[in-house]
């Protein structure tokens, strides 16, 4: 478990890239420490705001030490984040959560699944397992044609996308895509909107295929203190002592067999 640090980055970059969606690369060498499905916590400006807004980290940049969030401005938090400039300084903390077991799905058929804003995870995780030797099969779903992150995505494996209007791509969700591409799969990581969430737990089941879920769920303080932001489990929580996980800290990943949702 890495060990959770406040710290100050500096804005590199802050663009619009669809409506509502803002994407921000920032200098931190917390992303040295970053992986495929965890996310930080950022602050605002603001005093009277104590807690970080959680976001998902969308790249790390080891290298450069760099950090990409893609976010959607939902709020006053993330509304005056995307006010921000670069030069500026932000405070953040991290790296937070869990993420996706990405030894667990080398060299099988993987297909990376996410909805709206649980897109974002999913270029770090597909370049996560393009570096490990296996290109995944990745399928996005979106209410309409902004198509944000396809061209990132579709560097690091073939790209099938959903929108529920039908303008691009298959009418309707991700696991119609399935279906209308026959695609087959092994292990499926999936993040986004708790209905796509539940309809993949309930297809893996029946398709007896091993599934991993990054739940999104609005979060207050991010480590585990408020037990605001917790699921149902198949195992007693060491902390509540009843069958409920924190997404903050025992997630945001968990084996589909291991929640109720």
């Amino acid at each position: 478990m890495n060990t959770k640090r406040k710290v100050k980055a500096k804005i590199l970059s802050r663009k619009m890239i669809a409506p509502d969606i803002y994407d921000m690369w920032l200098s931190t060498d917390l992303a040295r420490e970053a992986k495929a499905g965890q996310f930080i916590g950022v602050y605002t400006k603001d005093a009277s705001r104590l807690l970080p807004r959680p976001i998902s980290i969308c790249q790390a940049d080891k290298e450069k030490g760099a950090l990409r969030i893609v976010y959607r401005t939902a709020g006053a938090g993330t509304e005056e984040f995307s006010r921000w400039q670069p030069g500026e300084t932000a405070d953040i903390l991290g790296v937070l959560g869990n993420g996706f077991p990405v030894s667990e799905a080398v060299g099988k058929r993987v297909v990376l699944m996410g909805g709206g804003i649980g897109i974002p995870p999913l270029v770090q995780l597909a370049g996560e397992l393009a570096q490990a030797g296996t290109k995944a099969v990745i399928i996005t779903g979106y209410r309409d044609n902004k198509l944000f992150l396809k061209e990132d995505l579709e560097k690091y494996g073939k790209v099938f996308t959903a929108t529920e209007d039908g303008s691009v791509g298959t009418k309707g969700n991700v696991l119609n895509v399935m279906e209308d591409r026959q695609v087959e799969a092994d292990v499926i990581m999936a993040c986004g909107p708790m209905p796509m969430l539940r309809a993949v737990k309930s297809y893996a089941e029946k398709k007896q295929i091993a599934a991993y879920l990054s739940l999104e769920e609005r979060m207050a303080c991010g480590v585990g203190a408020c037990l605001g932001c917790v699921c149902r489990t198949v195992h007693k929580d060491h902390h509540s002592h009843v069958n409920n996980a924190r997404i903050c800290t025992d997630g945001p990943v968990f084996d589909a067999r291991e929640v109720d949702i």
